[in-house]
């Protein structure tokens, strides 16, 4: 009897073992393919945002690149697959040049990391490298690697390198994390007093001084930026394009000179996929060489001018904080329990020789380190010397031009002077040379990115403003809620700055015999708005008390904007309908109404009654619908006249946009917040961000700057609800103190119940 999987002899049959290894091929040449998909998007994404020393954002050191890279370099620790043609020796050694790639391309990532997540990242692609190393090592003794034997050496030599650059690197980042957090908490406070002194500064010129100097402290302090500069990931970058170029003359020598090796006859297992494998890796290694050649070539450019000029004692010194971490571990106490004298002895002692042991490792990588950008420096500096001295004859020829300008009488001609940022930049030992080009390439960054931000200004909300708001005040963002109207059983809940605006907005899209056109206007004004009104409500809520009013607000105007439905009910459908504008707001005061009965008939609704501001977000919306339309409906009973839908739709609008005014005349506090990041990885995009809404925001700014408001202290006045605390304030201030009816009616205790 044959059973399943064996032969008529009985032996096992392997005919078929072999037919799945091209479509693992493809599997292989997929995983190339993504991790040159990562490192081609982050050197996309440096070169369009001019930030060439090339972060890691898409691409960096984690579980799941570890996993891809496991993937693509299958065939160097393949150990019995054979691969007897060019190709499939070829294909060895592309997947070796790839590890060393990706290594190089990792550097800058690690500086984003907790220490536990550097630990546990570096430990798996060291074990990763030290078995692609060992698998490689086997197969060159076995014979399955028969060519290429000094190019596998040298880029396994290479790869081990860079694994050293990359975990004695990574001892210095919670170093220098430490240093810079101290440094910009020192330059921020001195931007800050600066900056108080400037008050009779228009509000974005203000701003913008402020942006350049966070900008400037926060990139220079940039935790990758600081790991990219970094004299090892220099070195690393120099070494990733010497395996690249190893990888280039194998393939030179192997199609252009075939007599110079030769290859076995035969198939590779893998056969057709083999080709797929090799262009994929190639594409890998070509993309992710552009970032480490980068960093390489950028530090020689710096140096260059001025490398002759320093002494080698100076450029062979090594910094303090490379051995600070090592030299603190090795004087703490031990935190072992031990009781046996000698033993408490030995330990200490083993410890002491292990950190002298990384002391002395940890200087020799920074030496070695230096050799090779000095190295580099010499090869290649007379090149560097030809451009420096065109580039100092071009400037002159500049200069002698505006001096020329300048005597024939033009006053344009000279050029704006610009801040000098060069005291906030943030820098460590042995960075001295870099303070100028930092200072002045920060400075061109700022201006870029307000530059973008004003491309994508608010069309429709700027129109709204000034078509809307006075110079006499805000009075909409005081009166959109009266005191004297009671909340709906809960108590009164508060506000954010985007809940009242999608109520108010939801009421005017519903009013009868609007113009379409008006209405969709409106629509797109508060859209705009809403991108900045999440933002200011988000920063100024840091407790997160409002964040179930911020998520009614987000589910109301879901509704209305992509709907024209509020809570559900068809807003459109009820202006056709409706015979005035009267009975549209009593009718969607109603509808509130039976929205929080309804809740209110469940049995689990008395469990938040101590704390409306958790309520549901439907109730929050109906309770805000509610109160918003009573205060319309009292506010039309006292001007005893009948009000058409299109003064009321004017009314509404002017309403709003005096809230959107008052809401964005939080921008100033919202952008300073927005620079004060505990959390240093997060800091150079918030500030990034920052400068962004200040582009976005300018003639918002420009325009709030013109009108008269009613309290210059804004940062008093932060919140929507503070503004009713002025009108009250305002109404305590002038009204007579015998009218105890105002009194009875401001009084903010009233609750209705529903029964």
């Amino acid at each position: 009897m044959v059973w399943q999987g064996c032969n008529t002899d009985g032996n096992v049959n392997d005919s078929k073992f072999n037919e799945p290894m091209p479509w693992i091929g493809i599997y292989i040449a997929a995983a190339s393919l993504l991790c040159s998909i990562g490192m081609g998007t982050d050197a996309f994404s440096a070169i369009r945002h001019r930030k060439f020393w090339f972060p890691c954002k898409f691409f960096p050191l984690n579980a799941t690149s570890l996993t891809i890279i496991a993937v693509a370099t299958k065939l160097s620790v393949d150990l019995n697959t054979s691969m007897p043609r060019c190709n499939d020796q070829l294909s060895k050694l592309s997947s070796t040049v790839l590890m060393c790639t990706v290594m190089s391309n990792f550097m800058p990532s690690i500086g984003t990391m907790e220490n536990r997540e550097i630990f546990s990242n570096v430990i798996a692609l060291g074990i990763l490298v030290i078995t692609l190393v060992v698998n490689v090592c086997i197969q060159m003794a076995t014979g399955v690697i028969y060519v290429f034997w000094k190019e596998h050496a040298a880029v396994m030599f290479i790869m081990l390198v860079l694994l050293l650059f990359l975990s004695f690197s990574a001892l210095t980042v919670p170093t220098t994390k430490h240093y810079f957090e101290s440094k910009y908490t020192k330059k921020y406070e001195i931007a800050v007093r600066e900056s108080s002194k400037e008050t009779d500064m228009p509000v974005f010129k203000k701003l913008r001084e402020d942006l350049m100097k966070y900008w400037t402290m926060a990139n220079t302090s940039c935790p990758q930026f600081v790991v990219a500069r970094s004299v090892t990931c220099t070195a690393s970058g120099a070494l990733c394009l010497f395996s690249a170029a190893i990888l280039m003359e194998a393939w030179l020598r192997t199609y252009l000179m075939p007599g110079s090796f030769r290859f076995c006859s035969g198939q590779s297992d893998y056969k057709w996929s083999i080709t797929l494998i090799l262009i994929a890796q190639a594409i890998a290694v070509g993309l992710g060489t552009i970032g480490p050649a980068f960093r390489w070539f950028l530090a020689i450019r710096i140096r260059c001018p001025k490398e002759w000029r320093k002494s080698f004692k100076d450029e062979f010194k090594v910094e303090k904080y490379w051995i600070q971490r090592l030299v603190e571990w090795r004087d703490c106490p031990i935190g072992l329990r031990i009781n046996s004298w000698h033993c408490r002895k030995l330990v200490h002692d083993t410890r002491n020789l292990v950190a002298d042991l990384c002391i002395r490792m940890q200087i020799s990588i920074v030496l070695v380190s230096k050799i090779v950008r000095i190295v580099s420096t010499y090869f290649i500096q007379f090149l560097f010397v030809f451009i420096f001295c065109f580039k100092e004859l071009r400037g002159k020829l500049k200069q002698n031009k505006i001096i020329s300008n300048n005597e024939s009488g033009s006053e344009s001609s000279q050029p704006n002077v610009k801040q000098d940022l060069s005291r906030f930049i943030l820098y460590l030992e042995g960075e001295d040379n870099l303070v100028d080009l930092m200072a002045k390439r920060n400075c061109n960054a700022t201006d870029c990115w307000i530059r973008r931000g004003r491309k994508n200004q608010p069309k429709y909300l700027l129109q709204i403003l000034e078509k809307h708001v006075s110079s006499t005040g805000l009075k909409g963002a005081e009166t959109f809620d009266s005191n004297q109207i009671p909340s709906l059983g809960y108590g009164k809940a508060p506000n954010c700055w985007a809940l009242p605006v999608v109520t108010l907005t939801a009421i005017a899209v519903s009013l009868p015999n609007i113009d379409k056109t008006s209405t969709n206007r409106l629509m797109r004004a508060v859209t705009e708005a809403l991108r900045y009104i999440r933002l200011i409500d988000q920063n100024l809520d840091e407790k997160e008390e409002l964040i179930h009013i911020r998520r009614a607000a987000d589910a109301a105007w879901l509704g209305v904007d992509l709907y024209h439905k509020w809570l559900g009910v068809d807003i459109r459908k009820m202006a056709v309908q409706a015979k005035g504008p009267k009975e549209v707001i009593q009718e969607l005061a109603d509808i509130a109404k039976n929205k929080v009965m309804e809740y209110d008939q469940k049995p689990m609704a008395a469990c938040v009654w101590d704390t409306p501001s958790k309520l549901p977000v439907k109730v929050l919306a109906a309770n805000s619908m509610y109160r918003i339309a009573q205060t319309i409906l009292q506010n039309q009973k006292t001007t005893y006249e009948e009000i058409t839908s299109v003064k009321l739709f004017e009314e509404l609008s002017i309403m709003i946009a005096d809230i959107l005014a008052a809401c964005l005349t939080n921008i100033p506090c919202l952008i300073h917040m927005e620079c004060i990041c505990s959390i240093i990885e997060e800091r150079e995009t918030r500030v990034c961000r920052a400068i962004f809404a200040l582009g976005l925001t300018e003639k918002i700014l420009k325009f709030l700057d013109q009108k008269a408001l009613p309290c210059s202290d804004t940062n008093k006045m932060i919140r929507v609800d503070d503004w009713h605390v002025f009108r009250k304030q305002d109404e305590l201030h002038f009204s007579p103190s015998s009218d105890s009816e105002t009194k009875a009616f401001n009084s903010v205790d009233i609750c209705l119940s529903i029964d």
